[in-house]
């Protein structure tokens, strides 16, 4: 178990990924405090918004792995693929998703609040927001990926 553990933590692609996520999520939430000027806990952990941390952290996994296993390795392979599939999930159906719930809600606040002036029965909703930052635009996801190939550059200098 200590074996598992010490080799866990001493996983340097794996500490690249996570601290690449963890860089995206922090400014993410810098960001949206700059605008809103409130903190959104929920912009650490929450998906959309800029940067893409799901970017980042492919990103910088693909970098670093490339650093440590070179281009014709199986592992770049995979890493290389794993990373096109995530942000293109990212830019495409996520931001789909995204919106279509700011489609929804609008829909739902004409029903809630405005339909009523016009004589429509108030229908039986709920007063919850659909989830909107759920994808990406294509610039969040390009800066993303700037942000975890230069975590995973530097994390490839420093420990190789």
């Amino acid at each position: 178990m200590i074996k598992y553990l010490t080799e866990l933590i001493n996983n340097h692609i794996l500490i690249t990924a996570a601290f690449s996520w963890l860089v995206a999520q922090i400014i993410k939430t810098m960001i949206n405090f700059h605008f809103t000027r409130k903190i959104d806990w929920e912009r650490m952990v929450g998906s959309g918004g800029m940067p893409s941390c799901h970017s980042a952290t492919v990103s910088a996994l693909f970098t670093v792995t490339t650093f440590f296993y070179g281009p014709g390795s199986f592992e770049f392979a995979v890493t290389a693929i794993l990373a096109i599939i995530v942000m293109y999930d990212a830019r495409g159906v996520r931001r789909e998703t995204g919106k279509q719930a700011v489609l929804l809600n609008q829909i739902r606040d004409y029903l809630l609040y405005g339909g009523e002036k016009k004589g429509m029965a108030k229908p039986d909703f709920s007063d919850e927001n659909l989830k909107e930052l759920v994808g990406h635009t294509p610039l969040q996801v390009i800066v993303g990926a700037i942000l975890g190939i230069t975590i995973g550059v530097l994390s490839g200098i420093f420990w190789k």
